[in-house]
C-alpha cells in the first residue's frame, strides 16, 4: 500500500459500515475478500456471524491447491459464504484465469453452489470471455465493471470486450469501483455516465448490480456520494429496474437468505 493510499491504513470494521448503510437506506451488503489467505475468509466469516446486515461474504480459497476440495468442504457447508475471488489483476500472467490449475478450480465451484468474482483490468476481457465460454453453468460476476481508463477518457477497446462477455447469461456486473479509475476526489457524477451506459446496453437491468468498493472508495470519494453515482443515474428507469438494480440481482446472484 503506497503512501498515496495512507487512508486506508487503519481498521475498517462493520460498525463502520453500518450507519454508511443506514444513510443511504440499504439493509446489507456482501463482504468481499481482499487478501489472499484462508485466515481471511475465516475473519470474514465469523463477522458475519456477528453481524446480521452481512448477507454474505465472498471469501478466498486456493483455486489452484491440490488441497481445494478440502477447503471448499471446510467452508463451503457455511451460510452465509456465497462465493470466492481472486485479485487476478495482480497476477503478473495476463492468461492467469486460463492456467490448467485455476480452470480446474472453477470446476469445482458449482459442486458446492458458489459463485465467482471477476477482479479485472481491461487488458483482461478477452481471457474471462474464453473462460466463461468453458463454464456456462458457472455463476459469474464482474467486479467494477472492469476498472476502464476513465481518467484517460478511454473507452474503447473496453467496450467491445465488455459486450463480448455481456453475451454470456451466466455472467452480472457489478457497477462499482469506478472513482478510483479516474482523477481522484476530482470528479463528477457524469463523468461515468458513457461507462455505466455501456454496461446498461450490454448487461440490460437484469445483470447490472449495485457495489461501493468500500473502503477503498474513500480514496476518492465519502461512502454516499459514491453510492449516490448509481442510485441517481438509475432514477429515471422504471421502479422495478431501480429495485433489481439497487438490490434484486444481488440477491438473486449471491442467493441472499434473507
Amino acid at each position: 500500500m503506497t503512501e498515496k493510499m495512507g487512508v486506508l491504513r487503519r481498521d475498517f470494521l462493520p460498525p463502520d459500515l453500518e450507519p454508511l448503510l443506514a444513510a443511504v437506506q440499504f439493509d446489507g451488503c456482501i463482504a468481499v475478500q481482499a487478501r489472499q489467505n484462508l485466515e481471511e475468509t475465516r475473519w470474514l466469516l465469523e463477522l458475519a456471524n456477528q453481524y446480521p446486515f452481512i448477507k454474505g461474504v465472498v471469501g478466498w480459497v486456493d483455486l489452484r491447491s491440490e488441497n481445494l476440495r478440502e477447503q471448499l468442504e471446510e467452508f463451503a457447508p457455511h451460510p452465509k459464504l456465497l462465493g470466492v475471488r481472486h485479485i487476478v489483476h495482480d497476477e503478473p500472467d495476463d492468461s492467469f484465469m486460463l492456467l490448467r490449475e485455476f480452470r480446474r478450480g472453477i470446476a469445482q465451484l458449482h459442486e458446492f453452489d458458489l459463485t465467482y468474482d471477476l477482479l479485472l483490468f481491461p487488458k483482461h476481457l478477452p481471457v474471462a470471455v474464453q473462460l466463461v465460454e468453458e463454464f456456462p453453468e458457472q455463476p459469474f460476476v464482474l467486479d467494477h465493471i472492469a476498472k476502464p481508463r476513465i481518467a484517460e477518457r478511454l473507452i474503447a477497446p473496453w467496450d467491445e470486450d465488455l459486450r463480448r462477455l455481456a453475451k454470456f447469461p451466466n455472467v452480472l456486473c457489478k457497477l462499482s469501483g469506478m472513482v478510483t479509475e479516474t482523477n481522484w476526489t476530482q470528479w463528477q457524477p457524469g463523468d461515468f455516465h458513457r461507462y455505466m451506459d455501456v454496461a446498461l446496453g450490454a448487461f440490460g437491468v437484469e445483470r447490472l448490480m449495485i457495489g461501493s468498493d468500500w473502503p477503498v472508495c474513500i480514496l476518492s470519494g465519502g461512502y454516499q456520494p459514491v453510492m449516490e453515482i448509481v442510485i441517481q443515474y438509475v432514477r429515471n428507469l422504471p421502479a422495478q429496474a431501480q429495485a433489481a438494480i439497487l438490490g434484486g440481482n444481488c440477491a438473486r446472484f449471491y442467493g441472499v437468505k434473507s
